[in-house]
Order: structure tokens, then sequence, then C-alpha cells
């Protein structure tokens, strides 16, 4: 593992637990230090959208990445009900925090600063830390509540990146337009990758 800071990786209960699970192996791949979290919603969607059984009270990376060996970097994985972990606290030197996906119901606790558990609670020490926080929905439409949610992010220092694929980098398969997304979130946090063709122009 290398001596870079952190990365911390939330993933929730909306819809595209795809993007998660492969910016984890992505990040894992790239031997970045991952500390994960997974809501319970996340748990029931990663069930029903990948078939993946996932045990939040004995998590195994292998449970979401199934091919990923033993032997490879892991993740510090943090249940969400846990508020004595060190993610929870702005002592704790992270590089960012992603929450992918983000569902409308983390959204709305972030913005509120609710920290209804750890995963919010994360997202506002990143946010009053002044730390790189980036929140990827997926929902579509958008409520005016939601709306007013990802205005009140934005404002507090959080970059709100949509689950919203781009079709221009001669895409084949849905795993491009995974990877597309992945791609963007790797740029924001500054992390180096060739997942996805950079646009060139005529």
């Amino acid at each position: 593992m290398s001596g870079e800071l952190p990365i911390v990786l939330a993933i929730t209960g909306a819809s595209g637990v795809v993007y998660g699970r492969r910016l984890l192996e992505v990040l894992l791949e790239l031997n970045q230090p991952v500390h994960l979290s997974i809501s319970d919603s996340g748990r029931h969607v990663l069930q029903h959208e990948l078939d993946l059984q996932i045990d939040l009270n004995r998590f195994e990376v292998q449970q979401l990445l199934p091919d990923w060996p033993r032997s490879a970097a892991q993740p510090v994985y943090h249940h969400y009900k846990d508020f004595m972990t060190p993610i929870a606290s702005g002592s704790f030197r992270t590089r960012a925090m992603i929450v992918c996906p983000c569902s409308g119901s983390t959204l709305s606790g972030i913005a509120t600063a609710a920290s209804g558990n750890l995963i919010q609670r994360a997202a506002d020490v990143h946010l009053k830390e002044r730390r790189k926080l980036v929140l990827v929905p997926r929902e579509t439409p958008f409520s005016l509540l939601q709306i007013e949610n990802l205005r009140s992010v934005t404002l507090a220092g959080a970059i709100v990146l949509p689950a919203s694929p781009g079709f221009y980098h001669d895409c084949g398969s849905v795993a491009d337009l995974v990877d597309f997304i992945v791609a963007r979130i790797l740029d924001q946090i500054g992390i180096e990758n060739r997942l996805a063709k950079r646009w060139k122009g005529e």
C-alpha cells in the first residue's frame, strides 16, 4: 500500500451501485488506500442490481469483488453505524471522500449536517475540514427539494458529479459507460487514469 492519504468511499442506497463497485476496484488496482463504508440501503441495492450478498457485520472485500485476490490491497471497512471509527473525526487526515452512488436521503443528511450515520458524519467532516467531497447522485428527475440540497452542498464545498455518462468516447459497452463516470470521479480527486478517452476536439 502506498504512503498516500486514504480515500473514503461510501456506497449508499441509490441505483447505480455498479459505479461504486468499479470505483473501489480501480482504486485498489492503483494501490490507493481506501476506507469503505456501505449503508444498509446500499447493501440491498447491491443485492438487487448486482446479485451480491453483503454482510455488513462480517464484511470482506471479496463479497463486493468476488475475484479480488486476498493477497492484494484491501480496503479498511467501517460499519455505517460505528461513529467511533477514524473517519468520523476531523483529526484523521484523508485525501478525499466519495459517495458513489449518493442516495437522496444521504444527500439530504449531508445538506443538513444531520450525521444520522457514519457516512453522513464523514461527509460533514470533509466539508468542515475543507477537504474534497464528491457526491455522485443518479436520481432523475430531481425534485425542487433535491435541487436545493444539491445547491446547499455545492455552496458548502462539495462537488456534485451526477452519474451521467458521455457518449463521445466511442463507448462499446455498458462497462465503458461505467468507466467514463469512474474516470471523471478520479479526475476530481487528482488520480491519473486511462479509463476513458480524452476529448481532443476535431
